[in-house]
């Protein structure tokens, strides 16, 4: 698996849409609020152009490609983390997800009902993120008076702990995310990702508009683009009515599609890339006759932490990694020419494994 991604935001802002167009899950999309209720899921490949490179080289029996799963949850209005219409269920869906899509109404239409009345999408941003710190701010107030109970044995460290959610709390309280709250050290890095909070959770912006204004922004658009910089966070411009007759075209079909349009890829394409750079990941290979395989690492994985995403024991056991470079093996079409070409790198426990790496692990268990 890739990574998860929750996609969150107000209302009938085309969260629904957009996650039919990706998943083909078939979620149910209507123009009223509240029309998911439970979080849809629905896993999609990731495409990537180099398995079919791999795929023509090896001839494999079997190709597994990675993927993502992505969670549609109910929409997010005020009062949501006290309970307020589906916003508990929401909140708790949301803690399961590696990376939010947060999905922003940008387009203008009179038959699409606003939950708040208009389009603003700076306070519909505002919204989301003051229910998500307010539920945060009662896990924290939790784990303080959990923390008091056990500090009161007298244990330094449990009073250390205690002071660092006091610190959390007012740092929520000044109305910012929890990820950009400053951490001293590595035991307060693992106390905060061990509460799981909502704002610190890596955040990408979909700015939902109509197909129209797709290549030319509008001012919706710069609204988010502002508020990102900010945040040091992404964006992706997508129009989820288009994504709707992508989805629905024979594959043949969708890039001539696209291109008469001006686009470049998919809004699911951009979410993807966006979403892998977000989180820092990256796609590595094994490929042979018997199957062609993705995998998904943290950039800068050590070779013996990506043969651990394959099996434990691969990496407990680790002897070496044998590379092929993707460019190369393109470029000459067979390992044969690899070979002959001194193209095949063996390396050991340092090296750091690379997008479309190639890799064939040797270890002994």
């Amino acid at each position: 698996m890739g990574f998860t991604c929750g996609i969150v935001g107000l209302p009938n802002v085309g969260k629904s849409t957009l996650f039919n167009a990706i998943t083909a899950a078939g979620a149910e999309a209507a123009n009223y609020p509240f029309c998911t209720i439970d979080p849809n899921v629905g896993v999609v490949t990731v495409p990537d152009a180099r398995i079919d490179r791999l795929v023509k080289i090896y001839k494999p029996a079997k190709i597994v490609p990675t993927a993502i799963e992505f969670l549609d949850i109910a929409g997010l209005v005020k009062g949501a983390s006290k309970g307020e219409g589906l916003g508990n269920q929401f909140l708790s869906h949301i803690r399961t997800v590696d990376a939010i899509a947060h999905v922003v109404r940008c387009f203008d239409d009179a038959n699409v009902v606003h939950v708040d009345g208009s389009v603003n999408p700076k306070r519909d941003i505002e919204v989301v993120e003051t229910e998500l710190i307010l539920k945060d701010l009662e896990t924290i107030e939790k784990k303080q008076s959990e923390a008091e109970k056990r500090a009161k044995t007298g244990d330094k460290k449990l009073k250390t702990e205690f002071d660092f959610y006091g610190r959390v709390r007012e740092h929520l309280l000044g109305g910012r995310l929890a990820r950009y709250f400053s951490i001293q050290n590595e035991e307060e890095r693992l106390w905060l990702r061990d509460t799981h909070l909502l704002t610190n959770k890596p955040v990408m912006y979909v700015c939902n508009v109509h197909e129209k204004e797709m290549l030319a922004e509008n001012d919706y658009v710069k609204q988010v683009r502002e508020i990102a910089a900010k945040e040091s966070a992404k964006v992706v411009v997508v129009s989820a009515a288009v994504e709707a007759e992508v989805a629905e075209l024979p594959d043949a079909e969708r890039a001539p599609f696209l291109q008469e349009l001006g686009l470049k890829e998919s809004g699911l394409s951009q979410v993807i890339r966006e979403g892998y750079d977000l989180l820092h990941l990256i796609t590595f290979f094994t490929a042979g006759p018997k199957e062609v395989h993705a995998w998904t690492v943290r950039k800068g994985a050590t070779a013996p932490e990506a043969a651990g995403v394959i099996h434990s024991d691969f990496e407990k056991g680790f002897i070496r990694a044998e590379i092929i470079k993707f460019t190369d093996l393109d470029r000459l079409g067979s390992e044969a020419a690899i070979k002959e070409n001194g193209l095949l790198h063996v390396e050991g426990r340092e090296y750091l494994v690379e997008d479309g790496d190639i890799v064939f692990f040797r270890f002994n268990v």
